[in-house]
């Protein structure tokens, strides 16, 4: 299954706020990032399975930036990860459902940022 998640990628990590919540601190992703991953939900809601994968998969997340600024990889997969999970294509990401992210890769479209997402089912697969 192929996915396309169109705009800039965006990282939770990046500008995190401290708000209070019940009185107590907590930390929360940035509005851009709530943007982004809103966005992101409304592109893969056509997408929704009944019953979001939950066996074994690799996730290969290629991600096109706008820029050329060091961003890192994994906060960005971390982002991309809780966005498909929340939008119902993965049940969960753990380690027994996303298995390996085999192929992820960052770069450079200026005029087409965007994350082309690539899931395949993995069969024979030991698990922790």
């Amino acid at each position: 299954m192929t996915y396309i998640i169109r705009g800039n990628p965006i990282t939770k990590k990046n500008s995190q706020r401290i708000v209070a919540l019940n009185g107590h601190p907590a930390i929360i992703p940035s509005k851009q990032y709530k943007r982004y991953a809103k966005s992101a939900e409304w592109q893969l809601s056509m997408h929704r399975l009944d019953n979001p994968i939950n066996t074994p998969v690799n996730v290969a997340c290629v991600y096109y930036m706008q820029t050329r600024r060091r961003v890192d990889l994994v906060n960005l997969l971390e982002a991309t990860m809780d966005i498909l999970v929340d939008a119902g294509i993965l049940a969960d990401d753990n380690a027994k459902i996303a298995v390996s992210h085999d192929g992820c890769r960052v770069l450079y479209d200026k005029a087409n940022p965007r994350v082309e997402i690539e899931i395949t089912n993995i069969e024979s697969v030991v698990t922790m």
